[in-house]
């Protein structure tokens, strides 16, 4: 019998995947999950992959990662999703934004309040894959802000739209807002 050498490679992946899903039902039951966050930082490193510049930021090749920004913040990296201005000062949606994610159990590990700019590691559900998210405020005037979002995989080359949805979902959260994003940033 031949066999696709591509359905043979996919076939030789189950065994390895089912074995890592057994490991973390195990956990899952006994309650250790922190077990399989060492055992990732140990055999990837530090889940936090650093700060990276808006300005500058240059997407993966891989499709493991996702970024919203206002038209024009973002240099000429591809955007997914162009975000709205909201009636909130910067302040209040970066508040916002944080209590969003501290809801969603992701944990701020950085912050630099002079740029409004925080990072935070979000996990999977399942197998608690570690993301990095890097969120900046863009106020436009005193009473609207906009946001740039670059969620982006610690592990694997493709993310299954994990970083996608999550964006999205931060945004949908954050409800409408009042106007196009594309006004001119103000930084005052």
């Amino acid at each position: 019998m031949i066999v696709n050498a591509s359905r043979a490679r996919r076939l030789g992946m189950v065994g390895p995947v089912a074995l890592l899903a057994a490991l973390v039902l195990a956990l899952l039951a006994a309650g250790q999950l922190d077990l399989l966050d060492r055992l990732y930082e140990s055999l990837f490193g530090p889940p936090d992959l650093g700060e990276i510049a808006f300005e500058t930021v240059t997407r993966r090749a891989a499709g493991n990662d996702a970024l919203a920004c206002p038209p024009g913040f973002c240099g000429t990296a591809r955007i997914d999703v162009a975000p709205s201005n909201y009636a909130a000062s910067g302040g209040e949606l970066r508040r916002r934004v944080r209590r969003y994610f501290a809801a969603q159990g992701a944990v701020l590990v950085g912050s630099d309040n002079a740029r409004l700019h925080d990072r935070f590691v979000a996990r999977t559900p399942l197998l608690r894959f570690p993301d990095t998210i890097d969120v900046e405020i863009l106020p436009s005037d005193a009473d609207h802000a906009s946001l740039a979002i670059y969620s982006r995989s610690q592990l694997g080359s493709f993310d299954l739209g994990t970083n996608l949805r999550r964006i999205r979902a931060l945004l949908d959260a954050l409800g409408p807002g009042v106007a196009s994003a594309s006004r001119e940033l103000w930084r005052g």
